[in-house]
């Protein structure tokens, strides 16, 4: 494991441009247009920050980022570019290696599956999942309010159907106590939500839910994990791509302690197609972003946003990012000459070089780099030859992606989906129990009936017995985050009972049976 203090970068102005570990949690951008080198700064980024045992995520959204796994090699066609650049910067340890690496892919083909819950995910990252309007998104915290309150686990979205189709039954008592809750309201969500399950997000809801422990490892040799999302199917649903990134923010920076401006980072989490993150977003949901990535640098979290246009990262979390890599910009547009100013803009004045000009003049694999000093001062920005990686410039093969996964240190603990009792399973379970017992109601009588064990008391010791195993769940799975608009994890003891659907047994049995089932199941709540 390397013990340098700053990771090489290139050489610009004939000085060696680095990055200080210490300021590395001070978050960055690697900006430039298409096809200019931002893929290949990343990747030896990433392979630095490995190598120094810091732990990395990274999205690969083309395919290409898990060559980071294997060793490049002198028969790749662009090999003696490559060890031409090494020999120009002075790079005497030039060697080709690779790097430990971990595969995840939100729908379990590629990687790891990647699961949280409903109640992890929070009301307002599904409301802008979903695409719901202010009223919509009232109705669903009134959901999860209510879900919260009784003790109900929403893990996938079966649970969250489950639960809207109850509010919608019993809307005009969920009005009475939480606000006004609308039918049309809930039809809305419950279509939405069709719309996502549709969409393969379905994959994403449910246990064993991650522990975000599992992204801080390093391996034997001291060198931290690379992380490597396959995210090539995932890029087909942006807003999910950029919501569950988001969510995995939000969990580090509630999971992990503070640490202030620690030696280096615990983890360089790097954001590719950061501009999803913020299209279309409401200002409620930028200010959330922009208090995440300026709180969660006290974390030992280094946040690093790859777009193709500076302009698409909001002024409020642009100030956020003191480490920046420029690569070249194209001045087509009114707003591609807007960026180029903007751009320059944020440098730190070299009175040597015209920025803006030098924006649209880099060559490929050449940037303009500008990082945080000791002092916490931004360096002044250099024109830039970007050094080379040591990994593969390409994708893996199904092959070594096998082999990769075959020697991963969680192999088998996120593999298999566990479905356990929760909302979809209690309420079911309600309205099979209402059912009968209203029907013995008819047929023996409500005297006869309540001699009778009540028909839930099974469900009750069920939850007692789990109570152990859920309280055991990840701390991931258990914290509020409160910055999100999420509840905490309801007592697990009680999450087998809830109300019954009164509706359904007054329809199927008549007023009188229905009130009598529906006071027999509220006795349980108590």
């Amino acid at each position: 494991m390397g013990d340098a203090k700053e990771i090489f970068l290139g050489l610009g102005g004939e000085e060696r441009q680095s990055l200080n570990l210490k300021r590395a949690n001070r978050h960055g951008l690697i900006a430039g247009a298409t096809g200019t080198g931002k893929t290949v700064t990343l990747q030896g980024l990433a392979e630095s920050f490995s190598a120094n045992g810091v732990p990395v995520f990274v999205a690969d959204v083309k395919g290409d980022l898990a060559g980071i796994s294997m060793a490049g090699s002198s028969t790749f066609k662009h090999a003696d570019k490559l060890e031409e650049r090494a020999k120009e910067l002075g790079m005497e340890d030039y060697a080709y290696s690779d790097n430990p690496a971990i595969f995840w892919d939100l729908y379990g083909k590629q990687g790891h599956p990647i699961r949280t819950t409903i109640t992890e995910m929070g009301p307002l990252l599904l409301a802008r999942l979903m695409d719901l309007n202010n009223t919509q998104e009232g109705v669903l915290n009134i959901v999860f309010r209510f879900a919260d309150e009784e003790g109900l686990l929403l893990l996938n979205l079966e649970d969250l159907q489950s639960m809207l189709a109850y509010t919608a039954e019993n809307a005009k008592e969920l009005s009475a106590k939480y606000g006004n809750v609308s039918k049309a309201s809930v039809g809305a969500i419950q279509r939405q939500l069709l719309q996502l399950d549709s969409q393969g997000a379905g994959q994403f809801f449910g246990e064993p839910a991650l522990e975000i422990d599992d992204f801080l490892k390093c391996d034997d040799q001291g060198r931290g994990y690379i992380n490597v999302l396959a995210a090539d199917q995932l890029m087909r649903s942006p807003k999910l791509y950029a919501t569950f990134l988001l969510w995995l923010l939000a969990e580090l920076f509630e999971t992990l302690p503070e640490v202030g401006d620690p030696e280096k980072p615990k983890l360089v989490f790097f954001f590719d197609e950061a501009h999803l993150l913020f299209e279309d977003a409401p200002k409620a949901l930028e200010d959330k972003i922009e208090q995440v990535v300026r709180l969660i640098r006290s974390k030992g979290v280094g946040v690093y946003f790859v777009t193709q246009n500076p302009v698409d990262i909001p002024e409020d979390v642009a100030g956020q990012l003191g480490n920046r890599v420029q690569h070249a910009l194209r001045a087509f547009t009114p707003r591609d000459k807007k960026a180029i100013k903007a751009a320059a803009d944020t440098f730190r004045i070299n009175p040597e070089l015209d920025v803006e000009e030098a924006i649209t003049e880099l060559r490929v694999g050449e940037a303009l780099v500008s990082t945080l000093l000791e002092d916490g001062a931004p360096s002044i920005v250099q024109r830039t030859l970007i050094k080379p990686p040591r990994s593969r410039l390409g994708p893996v093969t199904a092959k070594e992606r096998a082999i990769i996964q075959s020697i991963s240190p969680y192999d088998g603990k996120y593999d298999e989906e566990i479905d356990r009792a929760s909302a979809e399973e209690v309420l079911a379970q309600k309205v099979i129990d209402a059912t009968e017992t209203a029907k013995e109601v008819q047929e023996k009588g409500e005297e006869e009936v309540r001699k009778k064990p009540r028909k839930t008391k099974s469900m009750w010791e069920k939850a007692l017995s789990r109570g152990s195993k859920v309280a055991m769940g990840s701390a991931a799975s258990i914290a509020a985050s409160t910055m999100l608009g999420k509840k905490s994890r309801a007592n697990p003891v009680r999450s087998g009972v809830t109300s019954v659907v009164g509706s359904i047994a007054t329809d199927l049995a008549g007023p009188v049976a229905g009130r009598f089932v529906r006071n027999l199941i509220g006795g349980l709540m108590r």
